[in-house]
This record gives C-alpha cells, structure tokens and sequence, in this order.
C-alpha cells in the first residue's frame, strides 16, 4: 500500500508530512488525506513513487 510506504519514507527521512504532500504530489495534504481514505489515481502513486525513489537515491549519492 501506498500510504505504508510513505509513512516509512517520512520516518527515515525525519521529513514532515506537509512538505512529503508538496514536493511529491503538489499538494500539502495529500498525506492527511490518503490517512483518512483517500485513494490516489494510478498517475499520482507511481509520481510519489517515482518521488520516494529518487529521493533515496539522491541522498545515498549525497551522503
């Protein structure tokens, strides 16, 4: 699920829930909703996907 992903992704990165929503989805809540049932479209998940990945990626090239 979608939602497990990102809660470990903003635990490991210490990264608060509002900026997840801005810099992934374009959308500062979009964390809070997909905790109260929000179901994103396929095109959504696989950005925030595409986002969590690249993150990583960059930090462990970073760090």
């Amino acid at each position: 699920m979608l939602i497990r992903s990102i809660e470990k992704f903003l635990r490991q990165t210490d990264m608060p829930a509002t900026k997840f929503g801005r810099l992934a989805a374009h959308d500062p809540r979009f964390v809070l909703d997909l905790r109260n049932g929000r179901i994103p479209r396929s095109a959504t998940e696989k950005r925030v996907e595409q986002f969590m990945l690249s993150y990583s990626e960059e930090q462990v090239r970073v760090g």
